[in-house]
């Protein structure tokens, strides 16, 4: 992935895909939207989504990083001469399971379950958002697939729970 299926417009774009700081209009948008349409709900989602980026830290980071300690491409001297880099540090802790995957799934899943009947269709697109950061962190060399595989995968897991929790005890959102 990080050779062979590679383009100059992908070495440009992707890199930016993974920063937090390129995605801040869709949170905004998405929190404005909510509070502005379902008040006292919207709080309580704006609450969910914050626990569940909270678990979703602390379960990967916190928790999982911590007994599977497997070694990132970039600091495997047996790979890391064989990918191209394309941020300026390779992060020092475990590889298993990309926070990145684990956390944008997670609230992919979350924004799934309670914005869908707001949104209908396009609720689908929250899991495109998700996936191109998760293959971004494959993509700039931080990650192996197996670790956004299984992020995305235990993120699902997470934002369903929270998701299903919402809609449980605060309310299905639907907009009048």
């Amino acid at each position: 992935m990080n050779q062979d299926w590679s383009s100059n417009f992908l070495d440009t774009v992707l890199p930016f895909m993974r920063e937090t700081l390129f995605w801040i209009p869709l949170y905004l948008f998405l929190v404005l939207f909510v509070i502005m349409n379902f008040k006292t709900k919207g709080l309580w989602w704006l609450l969910g989504i914050i626990l569940t980026a909270a678990l979703s830290d602390i379960i990967s980071s916190q928790l999982i990083k911590q007994y599977v300690m497997r070694v990132r491409p970039c600091q495997d001297p047996s790979v890391s001469q064989h990918i191209r880099f394309f941020i300026n540090y390779c992060p020092g802790s475990s590889s298993f399971t990309s926070s990145h995957s684990f956390s944008h799934f997670a609230q992919a899943m979350f924004f799934y379950l309670t914005l869908r009947n707001v949104i209908g269709k396009w609720a689908g697109l929250f899991f495109v958002w998700a996936f191109i950061i998760a293959y971004t962190q494959v993509y700039v060399g931080v990650h192996y697939p197996f670790d956004v595989i299984c992020g995305g995968l235990l993120g699902c897991g997470l934002g369903f729970a929270t998701g299903k929790i919402f809609n449980n005890k605060i309310g299905i959102l639907r907009l009048a």
